[in-house]
């Protein structure tokens, strides 16, 4: 009987302590996390497009490879090319100008 007593009380304060906290309702965003946000989304979406161009150069240097190692084996004319993503450039940012020389002295 001692030990059913708190043994009750946690789990009946763990189910108000879940509802009570189910109930808050999430802080809104500042436009400070609404940026960082989508600058994270952009850079995540970058990302895949790097690793996905990554993941493609080395299947077309395992191929080479394998057409190098077997010449009689025929090489498929549909393989589509590797595009290269570029660097990252933030949304909403113009892009950076061509490298331009150090401002001249007058």
């Amino acid at each position: 009987m001692k030990l059913r007593t708190p043994l009750v009380t946690s789990v009946m304060l763990a189910m108000v302590a879940g509802a009570a906290w189910a109930k808050l309702p999430t802080p809104p965003l500042t436009d400070e996390q609404k940026a960082a946000a989508e600058l994270a989304k952009a850079k995540a979406a970058h990302q895949a497009k790097v690793d996905a161009y990554q993941t493609c150069m080395a299947a077309q240097r395992a191929a080479d490879h394998y057409f190098k190692t077997h010449p009689q084996a025929a090489r498929p004319s549909n393989a589509p090319a590797c595009t290269d993503p570029g660097p990252f450039a933030a949304p909403g940012a113009a892009p950076a100008p061509a490298a331009a020389g150090a401002p001249k002295k007058s």
